[in-house]
């Protein structure tokens, strides 16, 4: 499928994993809703991320997320780029430091660098964010300047759509 944004997140979650789509959890609707604030049509998006598996660790009957090693997500790479050439999209919107990272170098802060309008080898123009996630589990009183984050950030994704 073609589509002018691309959202590039880390892993699959939970959720994720058992439904075997991305971002269909409770990221996802930060995320759809975070989309809508900024204006972006959810249908002008394509939803990926750098890793394919859900790396977890079992904690009773929850199955908890784990950070994916350089190793997995150089090992996942091919498949993400094959994404971007069959995508091609006009914007990559990369979600979180672990996707920054793999795309963007070890160097890269999002804490940083979050917002701007970044010229990249893989796609005409990219602009790095929070991942929904990590709003979801920030304090309440950073909850929602992160989330405001997130949508100004998703605005400048949307203006090089």
């Amino acid at each position: 499928a073609r589509a002018p944004v691309m959202l590039i997140g880390e892993q699959p979650g939970d959720r994720e994993d058992r439904e075997g789509l991305p971002f269909v959890g409770p990221a996802g609707h930060l995320l759809d809703r975070a989309l809508a604030e900024a204006g972006i049509e959810p249908r002008r998006t394509y939803r990926t991320n750098v890793v394919k598996h859900f790396k977890w660790k079992p904690r009773g009957k929850r199955r908890i997320h784990q950070t994916p090693s350089k190793l997995e997500v150089d090992a996942c790479r091919p498949w993400l780029d094959a994404e971007l050439e069959r995508v091609r999209p006009s914007v990559v919107g990369i979600l979180g430091a672990t996707a920054a990272k793999s795309l963007l170098g070890s160097g890269f802060r999002v804490t940083k660098q979050r917002g701007e309008l970044l010229s990249v080898d893989f796609a005409p123009a990219a602009v790095a964010t929070f991942h929904p996630s990590a709003i979801l589990r920030a304090d309440d009183e950073e909850r929602e300047q992160a989330f405001a984050d997130l949508v100004a950030d998703l605005r400048v994704v949307s203006g090089a759509a």
